[in-house]
């Protein structure tokens, strides 16, 4: 391939276009968009598959800006090859309120795949981009019908290697042979604190190899577009390994300061983009130039990838005639809706129904859910059977030449990686068309936390199985026991936190996160037996809380959830049977869900009058927004029998009633407020 003068000058557009935003803005990263140009003209221009008309087009390549930070480069990109509502406007308006063009991606902007910025995130939703494709294309590609065949394209840079989550993800790609991700290395040398080398010094190609992955070095990146055609060429005739381009960058080519760090996060002077324009051959007076001519070589690319599109639905549309029941699943589940019925499959429980714990509970669901939601895709780090996350009979999603399972398998073995796990899932969930879930211990979603924050800004649907939920674990003691974590991830907006206390709870947990497509789920289980409570209903707990036992005018309501919901239900018996006092017991499953129903339905679980006390054996921080009294663990637990534990602790039925009777006392004659009825809401409790 031969490039020419107008490829020189659309990547020096680039270049320009890139340091006038962020001097328009006052505020971003020049540096590493002007040094990774040329790669974003060679592969846009000449390998990505995409319409700009369609973003969504379900075939196209996905790419993933994993330095996030240099989100100027993909903002340009979109706008040169006419991405809808992408305008020079939005370019000019980089970091403003409401702009198209935030600090870093976010996937609300038509184009971008994944929310990045923190770095790592962004090639480990890249690794599951591409198990997303591998999935798809195993259920759905027949002979001369190859609907599903798109790349993944993932730039990183040395933050993102610095970053474990990177090296997780990775790692687990190398495992799965994703011959379909082809990755970019930015080596530019440069971090916010100066060199690599004051910390970064290993050889990162080395560690990719020994990971499994093919590499190849682009060693001028900064002029070579031939070299880097050729490296992207040479990637994608490789069918066994994911690749990593390493591709040798000056950060802020063409300004005086290139090569420094002054480039990574602060804009250029006006002098140096005026003699950087100088340099390039554009007139140093104008600001965010685009040339006639370059935008003609764009919108001649946009329209080359539009008529790609109409091949592939030419292509589909004889896959429909003779795979109609395929491509019927196929549209189905990237439109993101559900089989009808498929929630009459849920199990429901009755009072008489053994003791068990909750976390079996869940492997119940997903043994009744699996077959009827195909589009289910589960694994575990390395806690499969702790987690109970396998179902019967489900193949393994392996590289088929290990022998251990086949791409068309829905069962991932992340191993010892939660953080990459949960990265990957939100790859997954945002290639379409499937609903990932992954089992770990509830304390080690901490470890991933990161990760279970972008996806709750990302508005997609992903579901943490996350089992041994509290002190109730026992022995392991206070190391594992996650008496802080429910407290952290209900502090995030758009996640649901479910810790269900029976059957029926656990059903309906499930029911609202697979239904919820736009919120990500986080399902705390039990590993101790509990009993099937006489009350419960899914339709009750898909509330995300409700009256349990109910007793008129009562003296006092207890709220609890998950394994302490049977014991505020002894607690209540205790009272009035001891004491003659009338006892509610609300059951909150999960507070998101819960807090976006009606006042109306809110003030009738929690109303005004009687005294609210909590009971939950983990922080009490954040319960003053259900009761007006919180008994709760407000310390780490400890390693014994978790009855042991429960009782040290005065979490047993005494106990209860015991802090029961000492709130009645404390506010007795007081007629108080539910903590449902505030001054600040409505219009003023926010504003999205």
């Amino acid at each position: 391939m031969t490039f020419s003068a107008i490829d020189i000058k659309s990547i020096n557009t680039i270049r320009c276009l890139a340091a006038d935003a962020v001097a328009k803005a006052q505020s971003g990263h020049p540096g590493a968009p002007m040094g990774l140009a040329p790669l974003a003209h060679v592969l846009f221009n000449h390998h990505l598959n995409f319409n700009p008309k369609n973003p969504d087009w379900y075939n196209r390549d996905r790419f993933i800006l994993s330095n996030g930070h240099a989100c100027m480069l993909q903002y340009i990109m979109l706008f040169l090859y006419g991405y809808e509502g992408m305008t020079l406007n939005d370019i000019k308006g980089f970091r403003q309120l409401h702009s198209k063009t935030p600090g870093h991606p976010e996937n609300q902007t038509p184009g971008i795949e994944v929310t990045t910025g923190p770095l790592g995130q962004g090639i480990s939703n890249a690794v599951g981009l591409a198990i997303g494709q591998q999935s798809i294309a195993a259920h759905f590609n027949k002979p001369g019908f190859e609907i599903s065949d798109n790349y993944t394209y993932c730039i990183f840079g040395d933050g993102c290697m610095m970053e474990g989550v990177a090296s997780e993800a990775m790692s687990v790609a190398g495992h799965l042979k994703l011959s379909n991700l082809i990755a970019f290395y930015d080596d530019n040398h440069i971090s916010i604190d100066g060199s690599t080398d004051m910390a970064l010094t290993e050889n990162v190609l080395a560690r990719l190899e020994a990971y499994g992955w093919h590499t190849i070095c682009v060693k001028d990146g900064n002029s070579d577009l031939e070299g880097i055609n050729n490296a992207i060429t040479e990637a994608k005739k490789i069918k066994d390994k994911p690749v990593c381009i390493k591709v040798t960058t000056t950060i802020g080519f063409g300004s005086v300061n290139e090569g420094k760090a002054s480039v990574h996060g602060s804009t250029l002077k006006d002098d140096d983009i005026f003699n950087v324009k100088k340099k390039f051959g554009f007139n140093s007076e104008q600001k965010f130039i685009v040339e006639d001519d370059v935008s003609n070589l764009y919108a001649q690319r946009a329209k080359e990838g539009a008529k790609v599109e109409e091949t592939w639905n030419s292509l589909f549309a004889s896959y429909k005639e003779k795979y109609p029941d395929l491509a019927a699943d196929y549209e189905r589940r990237f439109k993101r809706e559900l089989p009808s019925n498929w929630e009459e499959h849920l199990p429901v429980y009755n009072p008489s129904d053994d003791d068990n714990a909750t976390r079996k509970l869940s492997e119940a669901v997903l043994n009744k859910l699996f077959d009827v939601l195909p589009e289910l895709i589960g694994g575990s780090a390395d806690l499969t059977p702790s987690n109970n996350t396998r179902t019967k009979g489900v193949v393994d999603f392996q590289p088929p030449q290990t022998k251990l399972g086949d791409y068309s398998g829905r069962y991932i073995r992340y191993g010892v990686r939660e953080h990459g796990m949960s990265a990957i899932m939100n790859g997954i969930a945002s290639y379409g068309a499937l609903i990932p879930y992954g089992g770990t211990f509830l304390n080690f979603v901490s470890y991933a936390a990161g990760a279970v924050r972008l996806a709750a800004l990302s508005h997609i649907r992903v579901i943490w199985v996350a089992t041994h939920d509290s002190i109730g674990l026992g022995e392991d003691g206070p190391t594992h026991q996650p008496v802080e974590t429910l407290a952290h991830f209900r502090a995030l907006p758009n996640i649901m936190v479910w810790r269900p206390a029976d059957g029926n709870e656990v059903s309906a947990a499930y029911k609202m996160a697979i239904g919820s497509k736009f919120t990500p789920s986080i399902i705390a289980l039990s590993r101790q037996n509990l009993p099937q409570l006489e009350g419960s209903s899914i339709e009750k707990a898909s509330k995300g809380g409700y009256v349990l036992v109910d007793s008129k005018n009562p003296d006092i309501i207890l709220v609890a959830t998950g394994s302490e919901v049977y014991i505020a239900v002894d607690a209540a018996k205790k009272l009035k049977e001891e004491k003659g006092l009338s006892v509610r017991v609300v059951s909150l499953p999960d507070w998101h869900t819960f807090d976006i129903q009606s006042d109306e339905y809110r003030l009738s679980v929690l109303p005004d009058g009687p005294p609210i006390m909590s009971f939950e054996a983990l922080s009490t921080l954040g319960w003053e927004r259900h009761a007006h009294e919180q008994f709760g663990l407000d310390v780490f637990g400890a390693s014994a029998p978790f009855q042991d534990v429960y009782d040290f602790h005065h979490f047993n039925p005494e106990g209860v009633a015991e802090r029961a009777l000492a709130v009645v006392d404390f506010y007795k004659g007081t007629k108080l407020k539910s903590p449902m009825n505030r001054a600040l809401k409505g219009p003023f409790k926010d504003i999205s």
